[in-house]
């Protein structure tokens, strides 16, 4: 019984306390003007950076606050380190 506790904390608890962490200092690590990709699926670039939320810029001059637990760390990285169609 103690072999399948320790198995699961390996497995399963660890590696989602090593995922919350990097998730936390990526969005800490945000800045003014950087692209950013909500978890609704929303791109835009980061305009002013509150406590707790910050500002996007879409494209017309839209602007909408989002918290700042919205900002998604996989699909931000996958569109920033996209080549450039040529």
């Amino acid at each position: 019984m103690g072999l399948m506790v320790v198995i699961f904390y390996f497995f399963m608890i660890r590696p989602q306390q090593k995922k919350a962490k990097d998730q936390k200092k990526f969005v800490e690590e945000v800045k003014k003007g950087d692209l950013v990709v909500t978890v609704g699926g929303a791109h835009g670039r980061v305009e002013e950076i509150a406590d707790e939320t910050f500002v996007l810029a879409f494209e017309r001059g839209a602007r909408i606050r989002f918290s700042k637990s919205s900002v998604s760390m996989e699909s931000t990285k996958a569109v920033n380190t996209k080549k450039p169609a040529a």
